[in-house]
């Protein structure tokens, strides 16, 4: 068996799983002396035709990290014409894409691109593909990863990123199954010149009918990435990278404002993936052992905050593992990392709940609908606005710790 035990003094953090949430916090951690090592069980970093936004909250965390550059190369600002609609097209209001400064820090982004941006950004080394977890482990020494391939790797603390169905969750709380929430998704994209006259800077949003559609700008502004949600009557499965039947998603917004049955008329071949998220988890960590984005707090995609929440996770637990001197116990930094950030997360899992029941229009009276959609501003505005790094640092602060 091959030991890959790292020998560095300084405090070393495995992360299980290499995504975006697993990445950011490495790159977090990175960036505050923290030594680390990224474990994917994939032979390569890879997302397929998908789209993410970054927003404010997430994106003035990265510029700190020095990503700024990186980001805007291969990022499509949003902003201008960014609105909500009904389905025939009559707009309900416009989408707020800045902070309450004003600070219009929103990208659409190819979840390909931004990988390779965090990936980039960390030491040669740190990312171990080919790396399925299979065990973990943990005592006075350090904690233990086993691996498919026959290593084992050891670290003061372990991040479990590995995703909704994450197998570390079991060795933090008893395992809890992923809820459906009774909704297809079909995404692709399609390229801006195949729309010449589409809006290139908007995020676009189309709602009624127990369904919805959107459509936002990713690479620059050289793709245009749709989703439409369309519910169904049996569970889809929670992937990125399942072929959907195009057809299928044009019968289902049939009918639509032309704008959205025009694009559609262009697009070839899609994905499709079921959504999913679950409850709060009563617990994130278990002595070294803590969890991670989607592995603590999986939520629906109706805020776009699920990227977003997680490289605020990572932020936070890099602030705070920086803070840890030699006589602060790892598993009591973690549960500081676990009581900041539970009520945070629980509250954006809650309103994106919220947030699909009014794009899907569940409404009796759409004008009602209409109404929050409009005031939901100022649930994006405080969202936007928040500072997870000034937070965690007050946060310490209040609890007796320097940092």
């Amino acid at each position: 068996m091959k030991d890959v035990a790292v020998k560095s003094k300084r405090m070393h953090v495995a992360i299980v799983g290499g995504g975006m949430g697993g990445l950011a916090a490495a790159v977090a951690l990175s960036h505050r002396g923290i030594s680390v090592a990224v474990y994917e069980q994939s032979g390569v970093l890879r997302e397929v035709g998908a789209g993410v936004f970054i927003y404010p909250n997430s994106l003035r965390q990265m510029e700190r990290m020095g990503l700024g550059d990186a980001l805007a190369r291969v990022g499509a600002r949003v902003g201008a014409g960014s609105e909500y609609y009904r389905m025939d097209g009559s707009v309900v209001g416009k989408i707020l894409t800045t902070d309450s400064s004003g600070w219009n820090g929103m990208y659409g982004m190819h979840r390909a691109d931004i990988l390779k941006v965090l990936a980039d950004a960390l030491p040669a080394g740190a990312i171990h593909t080919g790396h399925k977890c299979i065990g973990f482990s943990q005592d006075e020494a350090g904690a233990h990863l086993s691996f498919e391939n026959g290593e084992v790797a050891h670290a003061d603390a372990v991040i479990a990123a590995d995703g909704i169905n994450s197998v570390l969750q079991k060795h933090v709380v008893e395992p809890s199954a992923p809820e459906y929430a009774g909704f297809r998704a079909y995404r692709g994209l399609i390229a801006a010149d195949k729309l010449p006259d589409w809006r290139r800077e908007a995020h676009q949003v189309w709602m009624g009918d127990g369904k919805h559609f959107m459509v936002f700008p990713v690479r620059g502004g050289e793709l245009l990435n749709y989703v439409g949600f369309v519910p169904t009557s049996s569970e889809t499965a929670e992937s990125w990278s399942a072929v959907g039947d195009r057809d299928e998603l044009a019968a289902a917004f049939a009918g639509w404002d032309p704008r959205v049955t025009h694009l559609l008329e262009k697009v070839e071949t899609c994905f499709w993936w079921g959504l999913y998220d679950r409850k709060p988890l009563g617990q994130w960590v278990n002595g070294r052992l803590a969890l991670l984005g989607d592995a603590a707090h999986p939520m629906l995609p109706h805020l776009g905050q699920g990227a977003n929440q997680a490289i605020e996770d990572g932020t936070a637990l890099a602030v705070i593992l920086q803070a840890c001197t030699q006589d602060t116990p790892v598993h009591e930094a973690l549960k500081r990392y676990e009581a900041l950030r539970q009520p945070r997360t629980s509250m954006v899992q809650a309103e994106a709940r919220k947030n699909g029941l009014r794009y899907d229009s569940k409404y009796a009276d759409l004008a009602q609908r209409d109404k929050e959609i409009a005031n939901s501003a100022q649930l994006r505005r405080s969202l936007y606005d928040h500072d997870i790094e000034q937070e965690t640092l007050k946060f310490l602060s209040l609890d007796g710790v320097a940092a």
